[in-house]
């Protein structure tokens, strides 16, 4: 096995074991949250303890992280291997890899900036920030995204679910704060719906992987 093999299995690696366990956990928190609130306006006494929610965000917050983070090193495996060093980027372009080097300070910077904010219009700054970086990355040369199939592309499906994530460290003052719990019901849905993304990107992985392992036996 090359070091650019190995290296290309560290994306997947840690999805594995980090992020998905922890995906594991904060699901099954919210879903104890969620029968929690129900039963305490139902005005039933809760078997389940008031730390659940607690905990749910503290590892909610994880979550954002690690996923992001993942979604960092998939493009940056993709972003030197592919592009600077097979096409000599450095040497071609010097101005765009050092465009794509601030590119992930920033969204780096932003990321921690919106983990620190408190105020409504600095978390939507930094969340937009972070959003903005992840989709110009994933836009550079070198990045796989199957985009004649997006509906089913690793690529697609892991930036929209990394959105959501960084949407939702970015309303948990808000669901705190509004009484109509719109911003909660906002959270659910959206979660929900990058739950079975995550489930996609679990089917699309291992696809992709197979792909790579079945057309580096060809090329062989």
């Amino acid at each position: 096995m090359e070091i650019a093999d190995f290296l290309a299995l560290i994306h997947p690696i840690l999805a594995i074991i980090v992020v998905f366990p922890i995906l594991g956990i904060v699901t099954h928190f919210a879903w104890q949250t969620r029968q929690r609130r129900l039963q305490s306006v139902g005005g039933s006494k809760s078997q389940i303890p008031p730390v659940v929610g607690r905990e749910h965000v503290k590892l909610g917050r994880w979550l954002t992280g690690a996923v992001v983070g993942v979604t960092w090193v998939g493009l940056a495996y993709a972003i030197v291997f592919k592009s600077l060093i097979e096409h000599q980027l450095w040497s071609k372009n010097p101005a765009q890899v050092i465009f794509i080097g601030l590119m992930f300070a920033a969204t780096i910077a932003s990321l921690v900036f919106l983990y620190r904010a408190r105020e409504k219009h600095w978390r939507g700054i930094f969340a937009t920030l972070t959003g903005m970086g992840l989709v110009v990355l994933g836009c550079q040369d070198g990045v796989f995204r199957r985009t004649n199939e997006w509906y089913w592309s690793h690529y697609y499906i892991g930036i929209t679910a990394a959105l959501l994530m960084v949407f939702s460290l970015a309303i948990v003052e808000d669901i705190y704060q509004d009484r109509s719990n719109r911003w909660r019901n906002v959270h659910i849905i959206l979660n929900c719906i990058a739950l079975l993304l995550f489930m996609g990107q679990g089917m699309t992985g291992t696809r992709d992987l197979f792909e790579i392992a079945f057309y580096k036996g060809l090329a062989k």
